[in-house]
């Protein structure tokens, strides 16, 4: 038996939308199972359209596929033919305290917190470990997203069960 359902569209907000965002992304593309499409932006995001190089390092060591990742301004998702999101994720304070453009369809919201992997200023080795614990961190709250039964998933259900997933 196959399931018909659409998949959920899940939008990952961060500021610069290089780490943080482009790792959850690609994280539920490749964990999703189908049930979940996966889009990254960011208010502000980097001129380079490239992620940061130790966002990909992390993922492809990983073994998550990195192809399409790119940096963009979330108002790509505001504009008419965008994909309309039922879920939308921030995963840095930063983008949590700005003011977001209006969503299509006004989806259910989460707020995520995790440290920027990029702000530290160690070694390449100190600052490549900042980056794996990140991937790891979002992989675990993602393995639960993607594991909720389908009634949890509902629209009138799905604000609640991202929000319960932050913890406290």
């Amino acid at each position: 038996m196959t399931d018909t359902r659409k998949p959920l569209n899940v939008l990952f907000l961060c500021t610069h939308n290089s780490a943080r965002s482009i790792l959850a992304e690609a994280i539920l593309n490749h964990i999703g199972h189908g049930r979940f499409k996966a889009y990254s932006a960011g208010s502000s995001p980097r001129d380079n359209p490239q992620p940061h190089p130790l966002s990909l390092q992390v993922l492809e060591s990983a073994g998550i596929p990195t192809d399409g990742l790119s940096s963009k301004s979330w108002d790509e998702f505001g504009r008419p033919g965008a994909p309309r999101m039922d879920l939308v994720i921030t995963v840095c304070d930063n983008a949590a305290g700005e003011v977001c453009p209006y969503w299509p369809g006004q989806p259910a919201t989460a707020h995520w917190g995790y440290p920027d992997p990029s702000g530290g200023n160690g070694t390449e080795a100190q600052k490549l470990e900042a980056f794996r614990q990140t991937l790891h961190a979002l992989k675990r709250r993602l393995e639960l997203l993607t594991s909720l039964p389908a009634d949890k998933l509902a629209r009138t259900q799905l604000q609640d069960a991202a929000r319960a997933l932050a913890g406290p």
